[in-house]
C-alpha cells in the first residue's frame, strides 16, 4: 500500500513543482527561480514535517510515505538544478551559476537547521 502513498504524493508534487515553474519561468532572470522555489518548498515541508508531525509520522508510516517520499520527493528536483547549473557554466554565465548552488544548498541547509528538530532527522 505504501506505494499508492508514493505515487498519489509524488504526483501531486510533481504537480506543484510544474505550477511554480509555470508562475516563474518569465522572470528574465538568469537564475532557475522556478526550480530554487521548489526546492525550497520541498525543504520546508520536509523540515515542518518533521518538526510537527514527528511522532504521526512514526506511528502512521504512510503519511511518511504521502508527504517526505512522495510530495516531497516530487516536488524537489536536484536532477533539473543539476542541469540548470551546468547550463549557466556552458553559457558563461559562471556567477549565476554559482550563486544557484550557493542558494538551493545554503538556503535548503538552513531551512533543516531552523525547522527540523535534531532528534527527528
Amino acid at each position: 500500500m505504501n506505494i499508492v502513498y508514493v505515487f498519489i504524493g509524488g504526483g501531486l508534487g510533481s504537480l506543484l513543482r510544474y505550477g511554480i515553474g509555470q508562475l516563474l519561468s518569465k522572470t528574465g532572470l538568469q537564475l532557475p527561480l522556478g526550480t530554487l522555489v521548489a526546492n525550497i518548498s520541498a525543504c520546508v515541508i520536509f523540515a515542518l514535517s518533521l518538526a510537527y508531525f514527528s511522532d504521526r509520522l512514526a506511528t502512521q508510516p504512510h503519511l511518511k510515505w504521502f508527504i517526505l517520499t512522495g510530495v516531497c520527493g516530487g516536488l524537489s528536483t536536484f536532477s533539473t538544478f543539476s542541469a540548470e547549473t551546468f547550463e549557466l557554466f556552458r553559457q558563461g554565465q559562471n556567477l549565476w551559476a554559482l550563486v544557484n548552488i550557493g542558494l538551493n544548498i545554503v538556503l535548503c541547509l538552513i531551512i533543516f537547521y531552523v525547522w527540523a528538530k535534531p532528534e527527528s532527522l
